[in-house]
C-alpha cells in the first residue's frame, strides 16, 4: 500500500473507504461504470462478444436442462449480469422454435433497458423467483464488490482503504466474518505485503441467485482460483477501452477481481474449465476434414471460420482457462459425463 501514514493517532484514513463500498459506487451508482451508455462491450470483450458459437452452446444447455424438466410449459432463462442483452438475445434467436415458443428470457442487469432488445425479453434488475430452467452468470461474480485485506509489518491482515485517486491506505484488522473468510478459504501468511480478496459477498450474492432457482440448474462463468494456489498479491486490477489500467474507483473503467469459485460451491455443485464445458457441448474448435474443401468449397470455408472461434473460446491461457461453476437444483448435472 502507498500512504500507510501515521499509526500514532489522528485521522489516517483521510476519507477513504474500502474497496468493496468504493466499487460499488464506481461501477453501479450515479453515473458509475456500468450505467454508461456504450455498455461493457465498449471497454472489454467475453465470450458472448468473441463467438456466436458461445451462445449456440448456452442454448444447448438450456435444451439439456428442458429435457431434465421434461420439458415444461414455463421454461426460463435468465441472464445474470446481461450488458446490454446480447446473451440474451443470441439463446432466444438460436434455440429451437418449439423451445423459443414456451421460454421466458429475463436479461437482469442495473442499467437502463437497450434500445432495440426483442421485446419478450424481459429486463429486471434481479433475478425472478420461482425458475425452472438455467439461470446463466457469464462475468458477473468478478464485478460483485469485495473487500481487500494486506497484511502488515506485524502479519496482521488489515482492510484496505482507498481513496477516489486510487491511493491506498491501511484500515483497521479484518475481523468478525470477513476475518472467518479469509481463515477457511484465503488465509494470509504472516509476510508484510500479501494480499487476498475477501470473496463472502460473493458466495451470498451466488446463494442467492441459486435460490430463485425451484428445478433446473445455475452456471456461474469467471476467471477464478482456487485453494492452494491463489495469488499472493490478489488480483484487483481495471480495465477501459480494451486495456488493462491501474484499479481507481473514479467510474470510469472497470473494476475486477478474480473469484474464489470453490468457496461459492453449495453442495452437489462443481467446477470445470470452459474448455471442458464448450467441449462437451460440442463446440470443438477441430477442423473440418480437407476432403470437404473439394466437396463443398463454401460449406469448408464456414467450417473453418467455426473451428477458428470454438479453438479461441477453448485457449489454453485464454478464454478456455474461464472456469464453470455448476450447480444443479434438482435435477441430474446436464454436462456429468
Amino acid at each position: 500500500m502507498t500512504g500507510h501514514g501515521d499509526r500514532t493517532g489522528g485521522d489516517r484514513t483521510g476519507g477513504a473507504r474500502g474497496w468493496r463500498e468504493a466499487a460499488r459506487a464506481a461501477l453501479y451508482g450515479p453515473g458509475g461504470f456500468y450505467r454508461r451508455p456504450e455498455g461493457p462491450a465498449g471497454h472489454f470483450r467475453t465470450s458472448v462478444h468473441a463467438s456466436p458459437l458461445f451462445a449456440n452452446a448456452v442454448s444447448r444447455l438450456l435444451c439439456r436442462v428442458d429435457a431434465a424438466l421434461d420439458r415444461p410449459s414455463d421454461l426460463t432463462f435468465v441472464d445474470m449480469a446481461a450488458g446490454r442483452g446480447e446473451l440474451a438475445a443470441r439463446v432466444l434467436a438460436e434455440l429451437p422454435p418449439e423451445v423459443a415458443l414456451r421460454t421466458r428470457v429475463c436479461a437482469v442487469e442495473v442499467a437502463d433497458r437497450p434500445a432495440g432488445l426483442p421485446e419478450r425479453i424481459e429486463w429486471l434488475d434481479e433475478p425472478p423467483p420461482g425458475v425452472r430452467g438455467l439461470l446463466f452468470a457469464n462475468e458477473w461474480l468478478d464485478n460483485v464488490p469485495v473487500d481487500v485485506a494486506e497484511t502488515d509489518e506485524d502479519g496482521v491482515p488489515r482492510r484496505v482503504l482507498v481513496h477516489a485517486d486510487g491511493t491506498e491506505v491501511p484500515g483497521e484488522p479484518v475481523d468478525g466474518e470477513d476475518a472467518a473468510w479469509l481463515e477457511r478459504w484465503w488465509p494470509l501468511p504472516p509476510e508484510e505485503g500479501l494480499r487476498a480478496e475477501i470473496g463472502l459477498p460473493r458466495d451470498r450474492a451466488w446463494a442467492g441467485a441459486v435460490a430463485s432457482l425451484d428445478r433446473g440448474l445455475a452456471v456461474a462463468v469467471d476467471y477464478a482460483h482456487t485453494a492452494g494456489a491463489r495469488p499472493p498479491f490478489g488480483t484487483l486490477t481495471g480495465f477501459r477501452e480494451g486495456r488493462e489500467v491501474p484499479p481507481v474507483p473514479d467510474g470510469c473503467r472497470d473494476l475486477t477481481a478474480h473469484v474464489a469459485l470453490d468457496a461459492c460451491l453449495l453442495p452437489g455443485g462443481r467446477l470445470l474449465t470452459q474448455r471442458e464445458a464448450l467441449r462437451a457441448l460440442g463446440a470443438t474448435g477441430s477442423r473440418p476434414p480437407l476432403a470437404l474443401a473439394s466437396s463443398d468449397p463454401a460449406g469448408y470455408v464456414r467450417a473453418l471460420a467455426s473451428a477458428g472461434e470454438a479453438a479461441e473460446l477453448t485457449a489454453t491461457g485464454g478464454l478456455g482457462d474461464f472456469t464453470w461453476l455448476l450447480q444443479p437444483v434438482g435435477v441430474p448435472d446436464p454436462l456429468a459425463p
